[in-house]
């Protein structure tokens, strides 16, 4: 059967849109652009391969789709910026096979600008054609939330821009297959905005409430009480709550390729959210203290080191920079999570917890980073001989909370 459509890029954004194109019966090409990998079962792949998707290491198959997304990731470099060096090699790649009339669609977090700045002439260079004439050229930025199970591909409105409105309506036709609902941007600078006021909008509020964590445990005011009871204005506010850090996919777009000079507010808030691991272990260091034990050669057990509850991707987690800092502090550190059978910290393997309750009964302090589905945290704060609750989980006066 011949694909209609090619993901390129199978890591956390590519492989969930392929899932949901073979879910609405699109058959489907994955072609990775590097090690990524998403994470599924043997149950899963079953799942895709009979509903026709094919996995492809041979790029002559890009030349036979009628449309091709590149979901490359964008790592940050050293210097805080956007390494577009997948997405061009993405590029590259497909247009060397690129064929008169395919749509092709950007979705990459990528700073305004980058698709046809910088993807059109690659795609162009590499083809010998041309966007908006020969070959359809559009972005839309992934709204993929791992994990979630009340919004899916299928019910999360999806954002196009294209550089041309012919460009913009041949990417609407081909999402309008996969969602219930397309938003049609101006062109490719307002999508490509989109992602950036989106992925800044969760870092700055993110930020917000994480200042007030800390300024409500010095006033001795219960933060949670005050999320629970300023979320129920019906207008003008939106719940977030505090945590050990930020981490995940979607990093802040504040720098290189704005024009002006970096975004104020996101780089502040970048800021803010970095110094919550250090924050979290000196509110460890001094429970410990409060309870006559040392940071050094306490035992301290740490509960779900993933970046996002009940998932096993470890990106951007901030509980290797807790880990690591704790070890400085001469902490022995180990750790339980029901996701991840291994962890490593600067190559250092990290002891594995197997029976939760007898270690959190043994441990100086258990620190409860991520709330899993799996944990009966009532169970926990009996057991634990001192609870850090970062997440606002446990029942109030259960545990120390962030």
């Amino acid at each position: 059967m011949p694909a209609d459509l090619a993901v390129i890029g199978l890591g956390p954004l590519g492989l969930p849109l392929a899932q949901a194109a073979v879910a609405a019966g699109v058959p489907t090409l994955g072609y990775r652009t590097g090690p990524e990998a998403g994470s599924l079962s043997p149950a899963e792949l079953r799942r895709m391969l009979s509903g026709g998707f094919r996995p492809a290491t041979d790029p002559a198959g890009l030349s036979r789709v009628r449309t091709a997304v590149i979901c490359a990731p964008t790592p940050r470099d050293a210097d805080g910026g956007l390494n577009l060096g997948q997405v061009e090699a993405a590029a590259r790649t497909l247009g060397a096979q690129l064929r008169p009339h395919t749509t092709v669609i950007l979705e990459s977090p990528v700073h305004p600008g980058t698709t046809e700045d910088f993807l059109r002439p690659l795609l162009e260079e590499t083809s010998g054609l041309r966007a908006g004439r020969d070959f359809h050229l559009a972005y839309s930025p992934n709204r993929v939330d791992p994990g979630n199970r009340a919004f899916t591909p299928a019910n999360t409105p999806k954002v196009i821009g294209g550089l041309t409105p012919a460009c913009t309506e041949s990417a609407a036709a081909f999402y309008g297959r996969l969602t219930d609902k397309v938003v049609r941007a101006r062109g490719l600078r307002e999508a490509e905005t989109v992602h950036l006021l989106e992925t800044n909008f969760r870092h700055v509020n993110m930020a917000l409430v994480n200042e007030m964590a800390v300024l409500c445990h010095d006033l001795g005011v219960d933060l949670w009480d005050v999320v629970r009871c300023a979320e129920t204005k019906p207008f003008g506010f939106q719940a977030f709550r505090p945590g050990p850090g930020v981490g995940g996919h979607s990093v802040p777009l504040d720098r290189a390729g704005l024009p002006g000079g970096p975004l104020r507010m996101v780089e502040l808030a970048q800021q803010v959210n970095s110094r919550m691991p250090r924050y979290v272990v000196q509110r460890a260091a001094a429970l410990l203290n409060e309870h006559g034990k040392s940071a050094r050669g306490a035992r301290v057990l740490l509960l779900g080191v993933t970046y996002k509850p009940d998932l096993a991707d470890r990106t951007g987690t901030p509980a290797h920079e807790i880990a690591l800092r704790l070890m400085e502090l001469g902490a022995a550190v180990s750790y339980h999570d029901p996701h991840v059978p291994t962890w490593s910290v600067l190559d250092r393997p990290v002891p594995r917890a197997d029976s939760l309750y007898e270690s959190a009964a043994d441990a100086d302090l258990t620190i409860l980073l991520q709330h899993h589905r799996t944990y009966d945290l009532q169970g926990l704060s009996v057991k634990a001989q001192l609870l850090l609750d970062t997440r606002g989980a446990t029942p109030t006066g259960a545990a120390h909370r962030l």
